[in-house]
């Protein structure tokens, strides 16, 4: 697997949220272009836009947030798994609302049958 130029943590974050989707690199079509906008001459000569395909969805991911491309790559991929979980619908903030919610319930259960 591929390491970026983000934490170590980061990178084993965005490994693991892959495999357990099952994205894997080579359902992966990555292009690199030239970005425009913020960061001057760097930007205008060197191709820092990173352009992502996941071919079994047909999503497309187009980022240039920042100035190195390898920062670039990171942030298309983590956009690509959020936009997987959107679409198979067990997103992780989806998750955790719903076991709050459950948490909530049996709290007022518990203060209904002591109270009431």
């Amino acid at each position: 697997m591929l390491a970026f130029s983000v934490s170590e943590e980061k990178n084993r974050w965005l490994r693991e949220r892959m495999e357990a989707l099952g994205i894997q690199e080579k359902d992966i079509e990555e292009k690199f272009i030239r970005s425009s906008g913020k960061g001057g001459q760097k930007v205008n000569k060197t191709a820092t836009c990173v352009y992502l395909k996941h071919l079994p969805t047909g999503i497309e991911i187009k980022c240039m947030k920042d100035r190195s491309q390898s920062i670039n790559r990171f942030l298309a991929r983590r956009e690509l798994v959020k936009r997987i979980e959107q679409l198979s619908g067990q997103s992780s903030e989806e998750l955790k609302r719903e076991k709050i919610r459950k948490q909530k319930s049996k709290r007022k259960k518990r203060a209904a049958q002591k109270y009431g």
